[in-house]
This record gives structure tokens, C-alpha cells and sequence, in this order.
């Protein structure tokens, strides 16, 4: 008895000694970093394996799947193609690559894989799980910087905003508006310069995009109201935007008739009537009218300036033109302007210049004086 426990002491006294010592066990080891993983839905999962002889010969080790959860497909590679069998040297390791597709509707749960490796005397087998994740129902994001903007019925309103696929599934986002008739709507990356009405957006991707309003010039001054959708699929999100618009002037000058055109004695002073109008939606204040006419000519204006004209309302101007005296008979042209708080129009006028009819009776008389002369001139000399 004696003996045996001598013997059996100092086998655990090697054994122990050998361990102090460092000695590695030998044999074949299959693993991976992470034998558990959680995956979405119907996603294909690509794992990384190891296969390490610790102490044995060089030698092939024959590796299969040795379970395989129903209807799953699981493939083995190495060095980018299928594998079934990998030769490791003493004391090395070698890679390899188990992908794992899932069948289509898989439900959530956990799903059992087994990896086995044969070698010449030794074997290793590695346990997979996988836990497959109810996936998350399609869902957008919209976001918007200044929701409101206030500008002229000739503003183009911009909206920043961020549009975000909170879904787990890469989804193609269509872009559309309601906004009140005449108005015009259009979506661009931020940016960029071409418009968009789609546009693909990864899972947990953001777009940035830029969102004109054009009202149009008729617009009245006012709240206005615009909604922006994003839709995908099952998911959408939506905008409130809003348009304020205070109103602008817009002048027009032209006459009474409409004509712009009007007839002048040289040297004398004329009264043509202009037409003010304001075809804005705001009134235009302290309107004052100005002229470019040609050199030596006089232009007047009675009233100068008009302290308002309301929206479709207009205001009668007498302009007062007075073409230099030494003008020559024809055709001349005036230009008119008016002027408002940072906003104007400008006509140009013809104006036909005829001379003064007292100058056409002394060209007469001086014609008649000269043939006068003439005649008494040949009644007395000539017959001599």
C-alpha cells in the first residue's frame, strides 16, 4: 500500500512540475473569438475559426460541419474557397472562415451550430450560437433646423433639414409636398445643385437636404403653410413648414393710354401725363420719378415725389419737358424712372420734336423779303 502511494505521489509531483515548468497540453483546439453573437434578421454571418496544434506532429485535419440548425446553410473556406481539410505544422495554427445563411422568414431565437476538426489521434469541436433578433420595423426621421421664413413674394424660402433611416434595413426615401397653388417645392442634397425627388438611405444613415419654396409673384402678403413628406416603404416622416410673406411693392410706369410716346415743340415747355402703378403686394412709399433726357433738354415732374401708391392703386404724375430751342425736328428718346425703397422701373419714351410754327412764318417772310428783293432788283437793273 505503501508503494502505491508513493508511486502515485510522485506521478502528481511530475505532473505538477511539468506544469511549473510551463508545458503546454497537446492536441488540436478549434475556437473563435466569439462563439455567442446576436444577429438581425435574415442577416448572413461570416465567423472567423482557428485551428491550433499544440504539440503534435505536422499533419491534415479534416474539418465538417457536424450540426447545422434547420434550414440554415453553413460553408467552411479558407483562403477564399471552400475547404475541407487544413494541414497544420507543430505548435502552429491555421484560419478559417464559417459563414452562416439564414433561411428566408427565419424567426427570432437561438440557433445551435458544431464545428468539428479530426486529426491523426486528437479532434476538437467548436459549439456556435446564435441568437437572431427581431428586426426592427422600417422607421424615418425628419428634422428641420427654422421651421419658419419670412421674405417677399420674390424670395426663395430655404429650409435646412436632416433626414435619418432609424430602420434596420437600407430603404429608397421618395420626397413629396403639399403647399398652396402657385407655389413650388423642390428638394436638393446639401450642396449640391441638382434636385432630387429619391434617394437611397443606409440603416442609421443621415441625408442632409436643402428644401426651396419658390411662392409666386402674385402672392399676397400672409402665412403659408407647406408639407414635406419622406416615404419609404411602410415608414414616412413628415414637415411642417411655413412661408411668411410681408409684401412688396412693384412699379410700373406707363401712362394713361399706355402709349409711350408723346410729341414736343422745340424751345417750349410740354406736359406728358405719367402713370404710376403698383402692382405689388405691399404699399410703395415716398415714390419719387427721375429722368435721363437728351443734353440741353429741361424734365420736371409735378408732384416730384408721391408719399404712397397702394397695391394695385396708381399715381398721376404731369412731367414737364422742355426740349432745347436749338433742337432739330425728330425723333428723341426720354427715359423716366421711378424709385421706392430699394426697388424702381424705368420706361423709355419717344418723343417727336417739331419747331415752333412763329419760326416757320419769319422763315416765310425772310423767303418772301428775298424774292421781294430779287424782283426789284431785276425790274430796275435789268435793262440796262
Amino acid at each position: 500500500m505503501k508503494r502505491s502511494v508513493s508511486i502515485f505521489l510522485a506521478i502528481l509531483t511530475a505532473l505538477y512540475a511539468g506544469v511549473a515548468l510551463g508545458q503546454k497540453p497537446r492536441g488540436l483546439t478549434l475556437w473563435t473569438e466569439y462563439p455567442a453573437q446576436s444577429v438581425q434578421a435574415g442577416e448572413t454571418v461570416v465567423i472567423s475559426l482557428t485551428l491550433s496544434n499544440r504539440g503534435l506532429p505536422p499533419q491534415i485535419v479534416r474539418v465538417q460541419m457536424r450540426e447545422v440548425a434547420e434550414g440554415w446553410k453553413a460553408s467552411l473556406s479558407g483562403g477564399g474557397r471552400p475547404v475541407q481539410a487544413v494541414y497544420v505544422d507543430t505548435d502552429d495554427s491555421a484560419s478559417l472562415s464559417l459563414k452562416l445563411e439564414p433561411p428566408a422568414g427565419v424567426q427570432p431565437g437561438s440557433y445551435r451550430f458544431v464545428v468539428h476538426a479530426q486529426g491523426q489521434g486528437a479532434q476538437s469541436e467548436l459549439p456556435i450560437e446564435l441568437t437572431v433578433e427581431a428586426q426592427l420595423p422600417p422607421q424615418l426621421q425628419f428634422e428641420i433646423e427654422l421651421p419658419t421664413r419670412r421674405g417677399s413674394s420674390t424670395t426663395t424660402f430655404r429650409y435646412s433639414a436632416t433626414l435619418t433611416n432609424k430602420g434596420e434595413q437600407e430603404t429608397t426615401v421618395n420626397l413629396e409636398a403639399e403647399a398652396p397653388e402657385g407655389f413650388q417645392v423642390t428638394f436638393k442634397l446639401r450642396f449640391g445643385s441638382e434636385e432630387v425627388t429619391s434617394l437611397p438611405i443606409k440603416p442609421g444613415e443621415s441625408k442632409s437636404l436643402d428644401i426651396e419654396v419658390r411662392p409666386p409673384k402674385q402672392a399676397q402678403a400672409g402665412e403659408y403653410s407647406i408639407r414635406v413628406r419622406a416615404l419609404g416603404g411602410q415608414a414616412q416622416a413628415a414637415l411642417a413648414l411655413k412661408a411668411v410673406i410681408t409684401g412688396q411693392a412693384d412699379l410700373n410706369v406707363t401712362t394713361p393710354d399706355g402709349r409711350l410716346s408723346a410729341q414736343a415743340t422745340a424751345g417750349r415747355e410740354n406736359s406728358l401725363k405719367i402713370l404710376v402703378r403698383n402692382n405689388g403686394s405691399a404699399p410703395a412709399r415716398d415714390v419719387e420719378l427721375s429722368s435721363f433726357p437728351p443734353a440741353g433738354w429741361t424734365v420736371e415732374f409735378d408732384p416730384k415725389t408721391t408719399a404712397e401708391i397702394a397695391p394695385d392703386n396708381a399715381a398721376e404724375v404731369t412731367a414737364k419737358i422742355k426740349p432745347s430751342d436749338k433742337t432739330i425736328a425728330g425723333d428723341y428718346m426720354l427715359t423716366i424712372t421711378a424709385r421706392s425703397e430699394g426697388i424702381s422701373d424705368s420706361k423709355d419714351f419717344r418723343i417727336t420734336v417739331v419747331t415752333s410754327t412763329l419760326w416757320g412764318i419769319v422763315g416765310i417772310g425772310i423767303i418772301v423779303i428775298a424774292l421781294g428783293a430779287v424782283g426789284w432788283a431785276v425790274s430796275r437793273f435789268g435793262r440796262r
